[in-house]
């Protein structure tokens, strides 16, 4: 049997050889290149995740700092005590200022002195009366307002007995 130049052959088998690594390790590279691509995608979703994350936690941070440092904040706290007789004294117990002060809604005639546009510091106090009226009943609750208020507190009047 004559099979010609036999290294002509060897080379063909050889080459046919190479061929197929060749082949092989191109879809080993296609398959290795979309995994990174793959895993490229992924990291970049997962550094997407982790800023938003952080994003979150820093606006929840500030939100809670924000809330402390109200609560912290400096309030005035009006309170109504008997003095003497008809004598009444508004006091801000607070430890800040209470500006434009008034009683709100309609008083019955027996106020007198009441405060219109007052500021209180801490500690200061506003006199006023309440006359007895014998025609109706004792006042038990005055409500108050002062800037800053969305709605008028209810103050307790002690009874002057």
């Amino acid at each position: 049997m004559n099979w010609g130049n036999a290294p002509a052959w060897t080379a063909l088998v050889l080459s046919g050889g190479a061929l197929w690594v060749s082949i092989k390790a191109r879809g080993d590279g296609k398959r290795s290149a979309d995994a990174a691509a793959t895993s490229a995608s992924a990291s970049v979703r997962s550094a997407v995740a982790a800023e938003g994350a952080l994003a979150l936690q820093q606006q929840e941070t500030a939100e809670r700092r924000a809330a402390e440092a109200e609560a912290a904040r400096p309030r005035p706290s009006l309170v109504v005590k008997h003095f003497e007789k008809q004598l009444y004294h508004l006091i801000n117990e607070g430890h800040a200022p209470a500006e434009d002060v008034r009683f709100a809604g309609e008083l019955p005639a027996s106020v007198m002195d009441a405060p219109v546009g007052v500021t209180l510091g801490p500690g200061d106090v506003h006199p006023f009366f309440i006359a007895p009226d014998f025609d109706s009943p004792s006042i038990a609750v005055l409500k108050v307002s002062w800037e800053g208020l969305d709605e008028p507190v209810s103050l307790r009047v002690p009874s002057a007995r």
